[in-house]
């Protein structure tokens, strides 16, 4: 199983960090072309420090794709598309995966789905984790940026001025309350509904 969720981690922060970068492109900026991050090889996405958060605590991030502002045609609104790519790519894939699963079992495929719960079990798991992860509204996570585009101008110039302390909450966040810490349960009551709906058994991973 561990190899399993080795695999599942280096695909779902590909897939994360890739969606960021294709939807910056198709948005106008050509940064993220130019670093050569429109590729779903792992090594160009990946963070250390970021995977092994995700691996060992649930939580945990791939290496940022910068875009340049003054390239999209609508900064704030773009910035919001940009960063909710990521996530949704995650949910995307999960539920692909889990319709996968129920059809082999509609169909009575045994082998199919006993090799694909294998596989696609730790796969649902890790994007479901990974996007939750980043929606919350906190910088540097994607959900920032999203309520940032969603605010109207006046109330997004006042919310970004909370970017510089971003990294302050994030780690107040992790401090433990009691058993479980602030993004514990923050997340776990949607993680656990997103693995409930998706899994075509209880999952029992929660």
């Amino acid at each position: 199983m561990f190899i399993f969720y080795l695999i599942a981690l280096l695909l779902a922060i590909t897939i994360h960090e890739f969606s960021h970068a294709l939807a910056a492109d198709f948005l106008g900026d050509p940064t993220p072309r130019l670093q050569k991050r429109l590729t779903l090889n792992p090594k160009a996405h990946l963070d250390p420090f970021g995977l092994l958060f995700l691996f060992f605590f649930g939580f945990g991030w791939g290496r940022p794709v910068e875009f340049d502002p003054f390239n999209l045609k609508n900064p704030r609104r773009d910035a919001a598309i940009i960063s909710l790519a990521g996530p949704i790519s995650n949910l995307i894939l999960a539920l692909i995966l889990s319709l996968l699963l129920k059809l082999f079992i509609f169909f009575k495929i045994k082998t199919l789905y006993t090799i694909g719960s294998l596989f696609f079990v730790p796969m649902i798991y890790i994007n479901v984790v990974l996007a939750v992860f980043n929606f919350l509204p906190v910088h540097p996570l994607d959900g920032f940026k999203i309520v940032g585009g969603i605010l109207p101008e006046k109330q997004a110039k006042e919310w970004y001025e909370l970017e510089r302390y971003g990294l302050i909450f994030l780690l107040m966040m992790f401090f433990p309350l009691g058993k479980s810490s602030m993004i514990d349960l923050l997340i776990r009551p949607a993680v656990g509904f997103l693995i409930n709906l998706l899994l075509p058994f209880p999952s029992g991973i929660i």
